[in-house]
């Protein structure tokens, strides 16, 4: 990065999950499997989060690790007059306060937690799925288009903590804009 940028942030929670729990579950409902939220992850260039369901996976190596922000989740909770929302139940690895996500999408950018630095690069959108409008509230689906998070991938090894942090970006961010919907391109015209 020739110039950066660097914004504190918080990072809330650190979701690790071995299996998926809505992924292909359309009849069977979401299933009941072991997430931690953890203190601490490790994390592997080009592979994702040890010990999470997209680690190592070929069909996810370029977008093993979601990143979102939490104030995406308290504007659709305000939104749809639904009460606090629980950030776990979005499946997004980690969640952050603070973090203006958008303007990274196809950018390099670092996370730095404990004096350790990350790299990651921001993929594509995480668009969300339909089963949030079952485990969120009715409409939390619609909501969450275009502030789902962003699909990354870590380019160096290192560990994520949860507790303050430093994004570094090589873009100007705006952090009041954590929570506000990124226009979204329709995927086909009429």
């Amino acid at each position: 990065m020739t110039e950066s940028f660097k914004y504190d942030v918080e990072i809330l929670h650190l979701l690790v999950s071995p299996a998926h729990a809505y992924f292909g579950r359309a009849r069977e409902g979401a299933a009941d499997v072991p997430t931690t939220d953890a203190e601490r992850v490790e994390l592997v260039a080009g592979k994702g989060i040890v010990g999470d369901r997209f680690f190592g996976k070929a069909a996810h190596m370029d977008a093993a690790v979601t990143l979102f922000p939490v104030e995406a989740l308290e504007a659709i909770a305000a939104e749809l007059g639904s009460g606090p929302l629980d950030p776990l139940l979005t499946r997004r690895n980690v969640v952050l306060r603070g973090a203006h996500l958008a303007p990274l999408i196809g950018e390099d950018f670092a996370l730095e937690t404990h004096g350790e630095l990350v790299q990651i690069r921001a993929g594509r959108p995480a668009h969300p799925c339909a089963w949030m409008d079952q485990m969120l509230a009715p409409g939390a689906h619609k909501a969450m288009r275009g502030r789902g998070g962003v699909r990354c991938t870590p380019l160096s090894d290192g560990v994520l903590h949860r507790g303050p942090a430093i994004l570094i970006s090589p873009v100007p961010l705006d952090p009041a804009s954590a929570g506000v919907p990124t226009l979204l391109r329709p995927s086909r015209l009429p």
